[in-house]
């Protein structure tokens, strides 16, 4: 398999992507650490992040998705290293799956072991979680020195947001900051696959 994961047209549309400047980044990082709600651009639709350790800030996530918390939440990661807490007992050949894949835009659902609150991992025994090569995203975990949230930028039932101006319309001031950026070019949101079976859970 590749060492450099992703394809190389996706790797060339991310790589034309400007990066964040570092004031948008503080200013991310900040309304994060103090709980807040924000929208971002990732690699294919707008989507919400959080502090995924803070109760409160996702709690009021999933209710502005309208989402409940049976269903869990995906963990965003600039890095391995950020994750590794989920990572480190995996057997080896399931870590060179994983690196194999990321950075990318594949998602995969680990064993989290009670590692993650249940808030984030809803009813389920793992938890969904990616290391992304969107860079505006990236830096983002980078400066707020963690994983966020991330899910789609809708409330429920609604098509994911693919602009600010539709995130704004869907939920006025209620996010606390839409952090500047573009989509990452791909048409769908990412694949999420069971590490342990390769099953395709959502395509």
């Amino acid at each position: 398999m590749n060492a450099g994961p992703g394809t190389a047209t996706q790797q060339q549309r991310q790589s034309l992507l400007p990066p964040p400047s570092s004031l948008h980044l503080a200013i991310a990082a900040r309304v994060l650490h103090n709980g807040g709600v924000i929208a971002c651009p990732t690699e294919a639709v707008w989507g919400l992040s959080c502090d995924p350790f803070n109760s409160a800030a996702v709690e009021r996530l999933l209710w502005l998705k309208q989402r409940p918390v049976s269903k869990g939440l995906i963990l965003l990661a600039a890095s391995e290293a950020q994750i590794e807490f989920l990572l480190h007992d995996l057997p080896a050949a399931q870590r060179a799956r994983l690196r194999d894949s990321w950075p990318g835009p594949e998602t995969f659902l680990l064993p989290q072991r009670g590692r993650v609150p249940p808030w984030v991992s809803g009813e389920h025994a793992s938890v969904a979680a990616r290391v992304t090569d969107h860079p505006g995203m990236a830096a983002l975990c980078a400066a707020f020195g963690g994983p966020v949230i991330s899910t789609s930028a809708n409330p429920g039932g609604l098509p994911p947001a693919r602009t600010g101006l539709r995130v704004r319309c869907y939920f006025g001031a209620q996010v606390d900051y839409l952090f500047p950026g573009k989509l990452g070019g791909l048409e769908r949101p990412s694949v999420i696959r069971d590490l342990r079976s390769g099953e395709i859970i959502r395509a």
